[in-house]
C-alpha cells in the first residue's frame, strides 16, 4: 500500500469518526447542530482536497 492510499483511508477514518457523534439521534426534526453546517464543512473540505489533488497532478 502506498503513502497516498494509507493517507485518502486514514482521512476518510478521521471524517467519518468526527461524524459519527454529531449525527442526530431520532432524525433532523430534533437535531441538536445544525445539519447545513456539517454538510457544508464536509463539502468545502472535499473541494479543498480535490483542489489540491489537481493542481499536484498538473505539476509547475
Amino acid at each position: 500500500m502506498n503513502l497516498k492510499r494509507i493517507a485518502l483511508a486514514f482521512g476518510f477514518a478521521l471524517m467519518l469518526a468526527a461524524a459519527l457523534p454529531l449525527r442526530a439521534q431520532t432524525g433532523c426534526d430534533d437535531s441538536p447542530e445544525d445539519p447545513t453546517i456539517m454538510l457544508a464543512l464536509v463539502g468545502g473540505g472535499g473541494a479543498l482536497v480535490a483542489s489540491l489533488w489537481r493542481s499536484r497532478k498538473r505539476g509547475p
